[in-house]
């Protein structure tokens, strides 16, 4: 279920909860991801560790946050213990290695030869943004900045910027920046610290949303809320308008609440936790007022049930060829509570004139074998300095590189 679609159907909400994880096996020598044709696929970087997130320098350099989750603060619940179970199963066990990793290709051939630490002893550091010498990164539970210019292998001493919502559950622990186009002002991403506010709303004070900090003062506040779990952002080339990819709600059954992609208002309600895609009403959730009903904000484009689509990137110079030189660029991560499984894979949603217009179109596939089990998951996208197409996988432990064939 894909697309600007108007109508959801009925929940048909299974008496077990579905567990469908796809085990993490990695990636033989030689093996890649499938390219779509026109296209052809390589590894930039290998050997990494759960690379999540990228930011390319604008002197080519690349930008990785190797992350995983922040230890559980709290006793965890039965469904929380199967779920840890579940993710370790799908590669997503293991300790953070907190750290941003600097990636160089010298010679230009495409391959980064060279690698630093560029900082470490973060906290699941996940989004990066360059603003003039200011190096901005979104930890689990705040937002620093360090000085940096393009160049440097390694920073050091940290400012605060301001706290974000983090422990002791921080069930959605990535938090993603992005800068205005001006640098005056930065969003992150806050997922919700449950699937429909089943620990308390005091639990999601600020939290299912996208904050808007003064990059000056630290202030903040929320610029669009409802948001479950926002994860990739980026500014539509055309028409300057923020835009995001979000995860959805699960226990709806296997082919409800698509995850989205949507342009972001400014005081936008997208309705978690009572109601979803535009005024639904989740029936599971108490304490609803039915008078917001008719201000949430239907998102523009279905991405698919339970695909788990984080990284966001926008077309930029046609780099990859005219068939992908408008549009975004979506990673999904893929399910492990759906069947059959969905995303594993990364997509191509066409725009014209601002919005989204026409079919997706998969760029790389092939992360799940004949199995289903995961060679790869991948996460992070982003354009670099070339107009090649940059992925990184967390499974797989690599960054991919696409390029027109």
């Amino acid at each position: 279920m894909t697309g600007p679609i108007r109508e959801l159907p009925e929940p048909d909400a299974p008496l077990v909860p579905v567990v469908n994880v796809a085990p993490a096996i990695g990636w033989k020598a030689g093996e890649t991801p499938v390219a779509a044709q026109g296209l052809k696929v390589d590894a930039f970087a290998e050997g990494l560790d759960h690379p999540r997130w990228l930011l390319p320098l604008p002197n080519g350099d690349v930008l990785v946050a190797e992350s995983n989750a922040p230890p559980k603060q709290t006793t965890p619940s039965l469904f929380e213990r199967v779920q840890s179970l579940v993710m370790k199963r799908a590669g997503a066990g293991a300790a953070s290695p907190n750290r941003i990793v600097l990636l160089r290709d010298t010679d230009g051939d495409g391959v980064a030869d060279a690698r630093t630490v560029l900082a470490a002893g973060l906290v699941s550091p996940y989004g990066m943004a360059l603003v003039g010498d200011r190096l901005y990164v979104a930890e689990a539970d705040k937002l620093v900045r360090y000085a940096f210019r393009p160049g440097q292998t390694s920073v050091a001493n940290p400012v605060k910027v301001t706290d974000l919502p983090g422990g002791p559950i921080n069930h959605h622990w990535t938090k993603n920046v992005l800068a205005s186009p001006d640098g005056a002002k930065l969003y992150v991403t806050v997922g919700s610290n449950s699937n429909i506010g089943e620990n308390g709303m005091e639990a999601e004070d600020s939290r299912a949303a996208i904050w808007e900090v003064d990059t000056g003062t630290g202030t903040h506040r929320i610029y669009a809320y409802g948001l479950r779990n926002p994860n990739g952002l980026a500014w539509e080339p055309a028409t300057k308008m923020l835009w995001t990819v979000v995860n959805e709600r699960d226990g709806l059954g296997s082919d409800i609440v698509p995850d989205y992609l949507t342009s972001v208002d400014f005081g936008g309600f997208y309705g978690w936790p009572w109601y979803y895609w535009g005024g639904y009403i989740d029936k599971r959730v108490d304490g609803r007022d039915d008078d917001q009903q008719q201000y949430v904000i239907r998102p523009d484009y279905a991405l698919g049930a339970h695909t788990a689509s984080l990284g966001l990137a926008f077309a930029s110079g046609g780099g990859l060829g005219p068939r992908f030189a408008q549009g975004a660029f979506i990673g999904q991560h893929g399910s492990w509570n759906r069947k059959p499984k969905a995303g594993y894979k990364v997509i191509f949603v066409p725009f014209a004139r601002g919005k989204p217009a026409g079919k997706p179109v998969d760029v790389l596939t092939g992360f799940l074998n004949g199995d289903e089990d995961a060679h790869g998951r991948p996460v992070g996208v982003a354009v670099d300095r070339a107009g090649a197409l940059l992925v990184a996988d967390d499974v797989g432990n690599k960054v991919w590189r696409v390029t027109a064939g």
